[in-house]
């Protein structure tokens, strides 16, 4: 009998959720415990300095979207202490240069570690302490960096290195980690040790690990102070609901926006009626002109860069959709706790009408967007969510169209060539047939890409008792387990 599945970006991850399910844990404990692991094995897209969201349906019926996103900070500071101390730092891509803001002014308050409680709270089965040894031994002894974490790693080298405390982590010999190195993180593991003892005295949001960051804040031009930290809530909100080809569609509500635009997108598909053959030049046509039409009603923004996502189904029928983020990381870690802070305030897709423009104690809107595809009789069929910045959405949606439209296998679904519309051409990736290729340079400009790439999202899927497919462009991994 299966004891449940699960889809993720790293193999140790994928472990860890897998052990929690196999010891009696539901959906919730083990994504939860993903969640922890990926805090260790991840560290390039998720902390639990982070935030994120998580979307669960209880084998009970019950439907609920968790919201522990950022929240803007600067209570209790005047307006004038309220402005951007970003230090600019080069990051170079593989085609070309993009600036990014890191360092203690780019950190907004952090939500992950309050989602995280909140939901075992409310919805978990093991004790914490069971929950958090997967990271705990992860931390302490240590996980093989895997090609995806080595490639961004690379990449934000001179953000991760720019302080001592975040450069012991990641090149503990003075070299930056690669491919097969060993990360380990002591301070991390001692300190989900101590939460797993005590939650209340180990929390950022109120206490000694509080009052160390609010000093570090004070101490390097950042933002967040006692009172956001005291501030901060999950939000329970009720999941955006809505319809396509005979199935629903529940997905992140506002005031993120991924969400929405998943719903717009399925719904013009589903007015243009049956869909063209697979991967041939009018499917891709279609697909092209929904992501200009949904561009054209709305500008896609609130994208975060370094996301992961964490699936899990039960044997109970519980389901657990997660995305995380810490953007790109600040540089900075809690001190004596090993946790990256995320450098949510820097990432200007987050915040279209200009740096630090919302009040303190905003929720900052998102386009993550964790999703769950219902049969009419209520039953869960597909559950994913994707990491990828403004590709998370066109992600999705070409996942979804493909197994619910298409018909497709699940793994065929996840593992296809995707497409993107950036404003000005279709981004492409290798494997679509030649005829389709010409089909779309006639109508567009086109920029085929020379192998598959982590920049078309990360989607971790699962169907529950059929099947979970890790994206490869993210290090995914599936796991089945039985009782």
């Amino acid at each position: 009998m299966t004891a449940g599945i699960v889809a993720c970006g790293h193999e140790a991850v994928g472990d860890a959720a897998a052990s929690v399910l196999r010891a009696g844990g539901n959906a919730f404990d083990a994504c939860l415990a993903a969640g922890f692991a990926g805090a260790v094995a991840e560290p390039c897209f998720t902390s639990l300095g982070g935030g994120g969201f998580l979307l669960a349906h209880t084998s009970a019926g019950e439907q609920v979207l968790f919201d522990f996103f950022v929240d803007t900070p600067g209570r209790s500071l005047p307006a004038s202490d309220r402005q951007p101390h970003f230090l600019p730092v080069n990051v170079s891509f593989l085609a070309a240069d993009q600036v990014f803001h890191a360092g203690l002014g780019s950190v907004a308050v952090p939500g992950c570690l309050a989602g995280y409680l909140h939901v075992h709270a409310r919805l978990g089965r093991l004790p914490l302490r069971d929950i958090v040894a997967p990271a705990i031994a992860l931390a302490r002894d240590g996980v093989h960096v895997d090609a995806t974490q080595a490639e961004v790693l690379s990449l934000l080298a001179p953000i991760v290195l720019r302080e001592p405390e975040s450069a012991a982590i990641f090149a503990p010999t003075g070299t930056l980690l690669r491919e097969g190195d060993r990360l380990t993180n002591s301070d991390l593991a001692a300190y989900l040790e101590w939460l797993a003892a005590d939650e209340e005295a180990a929390s950022f949001y109120g206490g000694a690990v509080a009052d160390a960051m609010v000093v570090q804040m004070q101490n390097g031009d950042g933002l967040v102070t006692a009172e956001d930290l005291a501030a901060y809530t999950v939000i329970e909100r009720t999941p955006a609901t809505s319809e396509y080809r005979g199935h629903r569609i529940l997905t992140n509500p506002p005031p993120s926006f991924g969400g929405e635009l998943i719903a717009l997108a399925l719904s013009l598909d589903e007015t243009l009626g049956a869909p063209p053959k697979w991967q041939s030049a009018a499917h891709l046509e279609r697909a092209v002109e929904l992501m200009i039409d949904v561009d054209g009603r709305r500008t896609a923004r609130g994208a975060t860069k370094g996301t992961t996502q964490m699936t899990v189904v039960d044997g109970e029928g519980n389901v657990a959709s997660m995305t995380t983020s810490d953007g790109e990381t600040s540089g900075d870690v809690v001190p004596g706790t090993g946790v990256l802070l995320n450098n949510m305030l820097g990432e200007d897709d987050l915040h279209p009408d200009g740096f630090h423009a919302g009040p303190p104690g905003q929720r900052v809107a998102s386009m993550m967007a964790p999703t769950l595809v219902l049969e009419p009789a209520g039953d869960v069929v597909l559950a994913l969510g994707s990491g990828g910045s403004k590709r998370i959405r066109t992600a999705i949606v070409q996942v979804v169209t493909a197994i619910v439209a298409h018909r497709r296998e699940l793994a065929e679904a996840v593992e296809a060539p995707r497409i993107h519309w950036d404003g000005e051409a279709v981004q492409v990736e290798p494997g679509l047939p030649a005829a389709t290729l010409e089909a779309l340079r006639a109508r567009w400009t086109i920029n085929p890409w020379p192998a598959r790439n982590l920049y078309f999202g990360g989607v971790h899927a699962v169907q529950p008792g059929k099947a979970g497919a890790g994206d490869s462009r993210r290090g995914g991994t599936a796991r089945l387990v039985h009782e």
